[in-house]
C-alpha cells in the first residue's frame, strides 16, 4: 500500500465563489493551481474549510470536478463527502470515485447522537460506495460533537479501505493513540495547524489544515525541518505561524473570508467571500487583514 502520497503538507481547499456568492469554477481551477505551483503534496476538498455543510451537493461535486480537471494526477486529492445523511454522502463518495480521487473522507453524522456502531455504519456505507478508494475518518470532536474513540477506530480498521484518521481533536496525544492502534499500513494528519511541529513529532505523518493555504511556504518549511528532524529549527516558524493564525482570527468576518482577504492581498486570487450564515468581512476589518498578510509575506522572507 502506498501510504508516502499522504505525506506532507495538505491544505484543506477553499469555496471559491463569483461576484453572486456561486461556486466559481474559474477560480476553483486557479486557487488549485495556485497551491500545486506552491509545491504541496495534495488537497483536501470539500471539508470544513470548503465550508461543506453549507454547499448543495451539486455545488460539492462541481467544486471536486474542477479541481480534479485542473490537478489531476499533479498532486494527491482527498475528498470529503461527509453529508448529514448517508444517501448523499454515498453519492458524494461515488462520484469522488469517478473523477479518480486518492481518498475519501468523512465527518461522523453529527446533531444526534449516535451510538458506536451506528457511526461505524455510515462510515461504511460511506466506504462502499467507492469500493476501489482509500478512506480517512475525519475526527473532529469540537464541531461534530462526537469524537473517534479508540474502540471506534478499532472497529473501523475491521474496513481494509479505512487507512487514516485526519485528527482535529486538541490532544496530541490522541494522534499517538491513533498511530500505536493503526499500526502499518495506517496514516494520521494532523489537524490543529497551530501543532503542526508537535503532531508530527508525536507520529503524524503529515498535516491537513484550513490556514495551510494562506502561508504555504510556511508550513512546507516547517516539513522540510521536521523530515530532517531539525524541530528545534521549525519550532520558530511554529510560533510565527500561531502568531499570524490569531491575527486570522481576530476580526469580526469569519477566519475564511479574512484568508481570501489576505491571498487577494498577497497573491492576487479572487475567490470571493463565505457562504452565509458564515459572515463576510466587516467594517473595521481591512486593515486587519491588511495586517495580516503582511506578517506572512515578511514571515517568509525571513524563514523561507
Amino acid at each position: 500500500m502506498n501510504l508516502e502520497k499522504y505525506h506532507g503538507v495538505i491544505p484543506a481547499f477553499y469555496a471559491c465563489y463569483d461576484g453572486n456568492n456561486e461556486v466559481s469554477p474559474e477560480r476553483t481551477r486557479k486557487l488549485a493551481r495556485h497551491l500545486v505551483n506552491k509545491g504541496v503534496k495534495g488537497l483536501y476538498v470539500g471539508g470544513s474549510s470548503g465550508e461543506c455543510i453549507y454547499l448543495e451537493k451539486e455545488e460539492r461535486m462541481l467544486t471536486l470536478e474542477n479541481v480534479m480537471a485542473e490537478v489531476k494526477g499533479e498532486c494527491t486529492v482527498i475528498a470529503h463527502v461527509g453529508c448529514n445523511n448517508t444517501k448523499e454522502s454515498m453519492e458524494l463518495a461515488a462520484h469522488a470515485e469517478k473523477l479518480g480521487v486518492d481518498a475519501i473522507a468523512s465527518i461522523p453524522p453529527i446533531y444526534f447522537h449516535l451510538p458506536e456502531y451506528a457511526i461505524a455504519q455510515y462510515w461504511n456505507d460511506i466506504s462502499s460506495a467507492a469500493p476501489n478508494t482509500d478512506f480517512i475518518i475525519y475526527n473532529i470532536p469540537q464541531l461534530a460533537g462526537v469524537a473517534l474513540t479508540p474502540s471506534l477506530f478499532v472497529e473501523m480498521r475491521k474496513n481494509p479501505k479505512v487507512i487514516g484518521v485526519k485528527n482535529s481533536s486538541m490532544p496530541t496525544q490522541d494522534i499517538d493513540t491513533f498511530v500505536r492502534i493503526g499500526g502499518e499500513n495506517c496514516v494520521v494528519f494532523n489537524g490543529p495547524d497551530e501543532q503542526f511541529v508537535s503532531g508530527r513529532a508525536i507520529g503524524a505523518a503529515g498535516g491537513i489544515g484550513g490556514t495551510y493555504g494562506a502561508m504555504p511556504e510556511l508550513f512546507l518549511k516547517m516539513d522540510a525541518l521536521v523530515r530532517q528532524g531539525k524541530y528545534a529549527e521549525a519550532a520558530p516558524i511554529q510560533h510565527e505561524v500561531n502568531a499570524i493564525i490569531s491575527q486570522l482570527c481576530a476580526c469580526r468576518g469569519n477566519m475564511y473570508a479574512v484568508i481570501k482577504g489576505v491571498l487577494k492581498i498577497n497573491e492576487g486570487l479572487e475567490l470571493g467571500s463565505v457562504r452565509k450564515p458564515l459572515t463576510g468581512l466587516k467594517e473595521g476589518d481591512g486593515p486587519k487583514v491588511e495586517a495580516a498578510a503582511k506578517h506572512i509575506r515578511e514571515a517568509i522572507v525571513k524563514y523561507c
